[in-house]
């Protein structure tokens, strides 16, 4: 059974733009695209429902939306089957139940919540942190110059062995016929800097060596059994990871980030790096669970 791309719609100019990039996604990967709707969407980002807004009236509403992304995806990517379903509760628990059978689920950055100065709202972050498939979050606005075409960034962790990010940021090459990016960062210890500050034809440090060691053991793991013909380059570089990656995601079509699933009382969380590039990065940022297994 071919999984579906799913993606979530709210009428906001984020969702189209995330509609869009689903619908390509499906045409490349020749999935289906299932649209999403949760009818509680516009309370949970922070709308205040009018005093005439009544179900009946929400749901034609809910329904005129889906029917009209049917019809934009009809019209840009005919050769995909699109279904979609309108639910009436909560967008969070919805998408992530949804996630439980999908490739990926697809949403905008943005929803359509008052607070304009966040750049990825609640349903985003909390989806992130929950989904059982990889998550895609798409920039509410263009970059200013367009996307260089195929290149893959993806993120490269501390683990020994090749995380689940990248083993699905080395299919979104393949399957863009793109480049691949492994991005491995590196920090030399506060003191060091200053007992022992870098200086023109200085050698590199004892953590920059390791980094690359590490990066090179991590991409021989994940080459083998690759017949795809996957350009893969390295790129080790000094700073905060979450500098390092928004820096290397400029200009990219795709920037891959792991997510380490852990169960507490509040749920699954993001750590700050995911947060960082979520909120930052200049192109569509794939979020995956290391519990993911394609």
């Amino acid at each position: 059974m071919r999984l579906p791309v799913v993606v979530g719609v709210d009428g906001s100019e984020g969702s189209l733009r995330a509609l869009d990039w689903a619908a390509a996604e499906a045409a490349r990967s020749r999935l289906p695209l299932r649209i999403v709707h949760a009818s509680l969407w516009e309370h949970y980002e922070g709308l205040r429902p009018g005093a005439d807004n009544e179900h009946p009236g929400e749901q034609v509403l809910a329904e005129h939306l889906v029917a009209s992304a049917r019809d934009r995806v009809r019209d840009l990517r005919p050769e995909v089957g699109v279904v979609s379903d309108v639910q009436p509760e909560d967008p969070v628990a919805a998408l992530v139940r949804e996630s439980h059978k999908a490739a990926l689920v697809v949403l905008g950055s943005r929803g359509r919540g008052r607070i304009g100065g966040m750049l990825l709202g609640s349903v985003g972050l909390s989806l992130a942190g929950r989904s059982h498939c990889p998550v895609v979050v798409i920039p509410a606005v263009p970059p200013v110059a367009p996307a260089e075409p195929g290149r893959v960034v993806v993120g490269i962790s501390d683990a020994d062995a090749p995380s689940a990010a990248a083993v699905f940021a080395r299919a979104q090459a393949a399957a863009r016929h793109a480049e691949l990016v492994a991005v491995r960062a590196w920090r030399r210890p506060a003191h060091e800097l200053l007992t022992h500050p870098p200086f023109p034809g200085s050698p590199a440090s004892p953590q920059r060596r390791r980094a690359e060691e590490h990066l090179e053991a991590v991409l021989g793991a994940l080459a083998e059994g690759d017949d795809s013909g996957t350009v893969v380059r390295r790129s080790v570089a000094q700073g905060p990871a979450h500098h390092v990656l928004i820096d290397a995601a400029e200009g990219a079509e795709l920037l891959v980030v792991g997510a380490r699933r852990s169960s507490g009382w509040h749920g699954l969380q993001l750590g700050p790096v995911n947060h960082a590039v979520l909120h930052y990065a200049p192109c569509p940022v794939a979020v995956v669970p290391d519990t993911y297994r394609g």
